[in-house]
């Protein structure tokens, strides 16, 4: 396998992960907009017709004591967790190739909070879905987590 300097310069091994990318970040916005709501929304019912949550550990907490059993915090939580860990491997390395410049861990995970914000912001804006401060450190821990697999294999490669 190429190390990912090497795939700098290998035009369709760039196109692959750019179109991998594209296809991960189109079936994340249709997880977050359009498919089913996992969360305590009530639609146009709600409080103005939208829900929020700025309180940190809240929502977490909530569905942790409430949920009627495991599966639910498991999809949930864990759902907002493992949405993100592609982000944090993909997005490094896609900056590496095309613009030749490394990421820290901090820098991904910043993105990834970013990316999350801009997520709870528009679906806060345009959908009755829960703009949560909880999914947006619950997203940033994924992609936490997905940039430190990339150091990982990043580093194995190019032993």
């Amino acid at each position: 396998m190429k190390k990912p300097q090497e795939m700098s310069k290998s035009g369709p091994l760039k196109f692959a992960l750019l179109v991998m990318f594209i296809v991960y970040m189109g079936l994340l916005f249709y997880i977050v907009f359009f498919a089913w709501n996992h969360g305590s929304s009530f639609g146009p019912v709600g409080p103005g017709g939208r829900n929020y949550n700025l309180e940190p550990g809240l929502s977490i907490e909530r569905i942790l004591r409430y949920s009627p059993d495991a599966t639910n915090p498991v999809r949930i939580l864990g759902g907002n967790i493992l949405m993100f860990i592609p982000f944090g491997m993909l997005f490094p390395l896609l900056i590496l190739i095309f613009f030749n410049r490394r990421m820290t861990v901090v820098a991904v995970t910043f993105v990834s909070a970013l990316l999350s914000l801009f997520i709870e912001v528009n679906q806060f804006l345009f959908t009755y879905r829960v703009a949560n401060v909880d999914d947006i450190l619950l997203n940033s821990l994924g992609g936490f987590l997905g940039a430190i697999i990339y150091s990982i294999i990043r580093k194995q490669l190019s032993a």
